[in-house]
């Protein structure tokens, strides 16, 4: 009865931990300890209630927690410079990757920038998109 208890009590202190930081980081471990206090409720024995838990909490984390990343933490507002990601900007030096030159203007500051294309080519005047952040350079696709 004492196994019963303690992943009783385990159970509900992981998820007061997960409802105090929904962060969903410790959901997996309180599912984990579900299975391993319905193993106890069973008279299990104890190594089967550990291997319960501990196989129930890995498998969770590993094929559902990329899932439930993707569609919970949607709201999460990207800050600094990955918020330029999909941005439009204008050139204001033309951009060729092969001389290893370019400039982008955008949301009121320079920026150095490549084209995302390897041997692109981009000329002052066009409008752009950020498509993703390399060290300090914009890499960028030209619209339309």
């Amino acid at each position: 009865m004492t196994e019963v208890l303690f992943w009783a009590v385990l159970l509900v202190v992981l998820v007061l931990v997960e409802l105090a930081t929904m962060g969903l980081t410790t959901v997996w471990f309180a599912a984990g300890s579900l299975a391993a206090l319905i193993a106890a409720a069973c008279h299990a024995p104890l190594f089967i209630q550990i291997t319960l838990f501990l196989v129930v909490s890995v498998l969770l984390l590993v094929f559902t927690r990329p899932v439930a990343m993707k569609y919970f933490n949607t709201q999460r507002t990207r800050t600094n410079v990955q918020s330029l990601v999909g941005q439009k900007g204008i050139v204001t030096g033309e951009i060729n990757n092969l001389k290893g030159c370019g400039q982008v203007t955008l949301n009121g500051m320079e920026w150095t920038a490549r084209a995302l294309a390897a041997d692109g080519e981009i000329a002052e005047g066009n409008v752009v998109t950020v498509r993703r952040i390399d060290g300090v350079k914009l890499i960028v696709e030209k619209e339309g």
